[in-house]
This record gives C-alpha cells, structure tokens and sequence, in this order.
C-alpha cells in the first residue's frame, strides 16, 4: 500500500490519532513495536493559527517515529488551509483531516464528525487543502451521522475527487460515538466501489492480532488502523505483525511488557514533570490489559492510580509483576 511516495508494505497497521494519548513518546515506542505509521494526536486549525503552546508542541516530531501524520480539524476553509500550511512546515509525512471525532466539543461545533452534516463544505475544505501544500492528503471519517445516514460509500468517491491519497473510515456513526460494534459490512462495500482507486484503512473494534488478520482476508481494506486497544499495550503492534507476516515470534514477557509501560512513565515525566507526567500516563496503566484477571486486584489497583511520585508508582508496579510472575493472588486484606 502506498500513500503518495511513501510504501507502506502490502499489510500495514497504523496507529491512530487519539487525544492525550498518541505524544511523541508513544508514538515512537509503537513504532518500534510495528506500528508502520504513526498519527499525532488531533491538532485544532484555530489554536494552530493563534500558536497556542499547547498545540504547536504537538507538531513535534521524532525522526524515528516516521512516517508521521500530523491531523488537523477545524470548521472552515480558511482556518483549515492556513493550518495546513503551518503544518507543512512543521514537516510531517502526510497531513490528515478528522472528520471523524465525535466529542460533543468537536463536532458540536460543526468540525470533526460534525462536518458530516455538512457535505458541501467537507469536501470545500478537503480541496482546498489538498491545493494548498505539497504532501500527501489524507482523510479519517465515519459512516456517517447517525444510522439514517450512512453515506460513506458516495461520501468516499466525493473525498476521492477532491484529490486525497488515502482515506480512514471507521465503522460507526458519530451518533454511535464509541458503542456498539464498528460495521465492518460497510467498511468492505466502501472498497468493493469500482470507482475508489485510493487506499482505504478500516479502522474499529482491531483488538487482537486475528482481528487485524480478518479485516485484510474478510473485508479486502488496505490498511487497519489501531486505537483504543493499543493503549497501555504498545505491544499490540509486535503480535499483530507477527500473525500478518506468518512468523513464529518470540512471545513479548511480561517482563517486556512492564519494562515498556516504565519507560512511557519515565518519558512522560521527563517531558512534563512528575505530578502531571504521572496523571498523563494513568489513562494509560487503568487500560492496560496486563493487569486483567489478577484475583483481588481492584484496591491495588486504585493504590497504582493514585500513586502520584515515580517510587511510589515503580515500588506499586514491582509488586504487581511480582504477583503475575508468581500468579499469586492478592491479599484483599494489604
């Protein structure tokens, strides 16, 4: 699959853009972990053009991290082209649009999944864009708005004309928001349009490396996408990749596992500080499926949550390993 120049393998699996979540020290670590591209998290076209320091700190990429998509929202063209140009610069691989994010916030306000309620000036938008810098355009959307307007199929080939190199759709409505299960029906009659000549990546409900392999041999997509099953689980992307290319991996440890998700602590605290670091790696520790399954583990684990100094939350984690590699149940009593 190829989006513009850059190859990305016959199957490959993204990371995708999520909000607090995919900084540049995840990214970078899911790439190592397979990850073939890798998305920031979502950057607002007004805070881009007011050069808030929250946002423009968000463009910052790691050479090693790349391919990278920087993605943008916003809710007029003017915005959106101005933005796109500062991120031009800001020298990503591929620049996305979301017209996907279905917060109250965002698509409240018109932009994100909000734009599918406005046709006509998505596709304003996504030309203009696409006319006003030199890399690769891609855009990330959903079904559509709610079940009575699935129009993805026709909504792709219009994105398609307006000159984007790839397009992500996600298998629920905005007014699904997160619940439900992704329609993965829809995603392959998106493909199946004899007129769609771009690359599409299906994107939703990829948990597991047989999921992954399905969305490829079931509903022919190009690409998958990973989102809020990569959280706390970087190594996701290894066993995916492992099943995809047919080899008899080494299976990652515990021991790997743990180490990973200390040095994500450790790099958050380094590129914020200590208490705020540690409070932007929690949502993190609550996903992680490595402590799922562990008996009595529930006040340990608001013990691990509430930790707020690196020897407290590294002292919490040793004995959590401890107990997994023993398999010994927790005492409801410590």
């Amino acid at each position: 699959m190829k989006i513009g120049t850059i190859d990305l393998g016959p199957t490959p699996v993204m990371l995708a853009p999520m909000e607090d979540v995919t900084d540049r020290s995840f990214r970078l670590i899911c790439k190592e972990q397979g990850a073939s591209m890798v998305y920031t998290e979502f950057v607002s076209a007004d805070a881009l053009i007011r050069d808030i320091p929250a946002t423009t700190r968000k463009l910052a990429i790691d050479p090693m991290e790349r391919p990278t998509a920087i993605q943008i929202y916003g809710r007029d063209v003017e915005s959106m082209v101005e933005a796109a140009k500062i991120v031009e610069a800001a020298k990503p691989d591929i620049i996305d649009i979301n017209f996907g994010c279905p917060v109250k916030k965002v698509a409240g306000k018109g932009a994100g999944a909000g734009m599918l309620r406005d046709i006509p000036k998505m596709l304003a938008i996504t030309s203009a864009v696409v006319k006003a810098v030199n890399l690769p355009v891609t855009v990330k959307t959903r079904l559509g708005w709610d079940h009575e307007s699935k129009i993805i199929v026709d909504l792709a080939e219009q994105l398609q004309d307006c000159g984007i190199q790839a397009l992500t759709v996600h298998g629920r409505t905005r007014s699904q928001m997160y619940t439900g299960s992704a329609d993965w029906e829809m995603i392959a009659r998106v493909k199946e349009n004899p007129r769609l000549n771009i690359p599409l990546i299906g994107n939703g409900d990829i948990t597991s490396p047989k999921l992954a392999k399905e969305a490829f041999s079931r509903y022919g997509v190009d690409g998958v996408m990973v989102g809020r099953a990569s959280i706390g689980a970087p190594w996701i992307f290894r066993e995916i990749r492992q099943l995809l290319d047919g080899e008899v991996g080494v299976a990652i440890s515990n021991s790997e596992k743990f180490g990973l998700l200390r040095r994500q602590i450790i790099e958050s605290v380094d590129r914020i500080d200590e208490v705020r670091g540690i409070l932007h790696i929690r949502r993190h520790l609550a996903a992680s499926p490595l402590f799922k399954g562990i008996a009595n583990f529930r006040p340990l684990r608001i013990e691990m949550l509430r930790a707020s100094t690196l020897d407290s939350l590294f002292e919490i984690l040793e004995r959590v390993e401890d107990i997994i590699n023993n398999n010994q149940p927790i005492n409801p009593l410590t």
